[in-house]
């Protein structure tokens, strides 16, 4: 069993835009996930800028603002000319993004989320999944309360294959295991261990695979707040 959990989100320093967590009409709020296993550091270029240098997998920067229309993100191998994502983008005012560089080397893309905050309000937390494991199959997901048996569980999501974005649920504030598994089956595959989602705030919880491709995976659970 794989009780992998990274909690950390790297604040890396960027060169055109400033981590944010205010709302503007005219500004998006974009942050970047490094979730290919197999592809070196790579530096973020947005709009020809170089905003994010030297950034390795598993890793999301903090939010960073920019202003809202067409922009275009490139992901180069780090210190380097060689392009391995080259995306536009729309971005909308006031709106969050996740942007995750996903898949193995040989077939990376750009996979973009449109985040959201306080999705249900106050007394609630919300959660939400993407499956961005590209060594993995299709998984179930459970939310339950820590230690709580699988085999009498019912997970809330099920079938999710690689590269899905599934929607926010809402969960009461507390305290809660994160399991996921191969569908249809309880073996664990990833396990949050106790984790505190906070009142008020949304999460997206993000599975990798290891360094290099395959086990272990883990999950990279992230604020929503920008």
């Amino acid at each position: 069993m794989n009780r992998l959990l990274t909690l950390t989100i790297a604040i890396l320093v960027p060169l055109l835009f400033v981590a944010c967590s205010s709302s503007d009409s005219n500004t998006a709020y974009v942050r970047v996930v490094h979730a290919s296993p197999d592809a070196p550091n790579v530096d973020v270029i947005v709009d020809g800028t170089t905003v994010l240098t030297d950034v390795p997998f598993g890793v999301a920067s903090a939010y960073l603002s920019v202003d809202e229309g067409e922009r275009r993100v490139q992901v180069n191998v780090t210190g380097t000319t060689t392009t391995v994502i080259d995306a536009t983008l729309t971005l909308v005012g006031d709106t969050g993004y996740t942007v995750i560089a996903r898949g193995l080397v040989a077939d990376i893309g750009a996979l973009v989320a449109v985040d959201s905050r306080g999705t249900f309000g106050s007394g609630s937390s919300a959660l939400r999944a993407i499956h961005g494991a590209p060594s993995a199959p299709n998984v179930d997901i459970y939310v339950t309360a820590p230690g709580a048996d699988l085999a009498t569980a019912t997970p809330v999501l099920t079938d999710i294959p690689f590269e899905a974005i599934a929607e926010y649920l809402s969960v009461a504030p507390g305290e809660y295991q994160v399991r996921v598994t191969a569908a249809g089956t309880t073996t664990v595959a990833i396990d949050s261990g106790s984790v505190n989602l906070a009142n008020g705030v949304n999460y997206t919880a993000i599975a990798l695979d290891g360094v290099g491709g395959g086990a272990p995976f883990s999950l990279l659970l992230l604020e929503d707040s920008f």
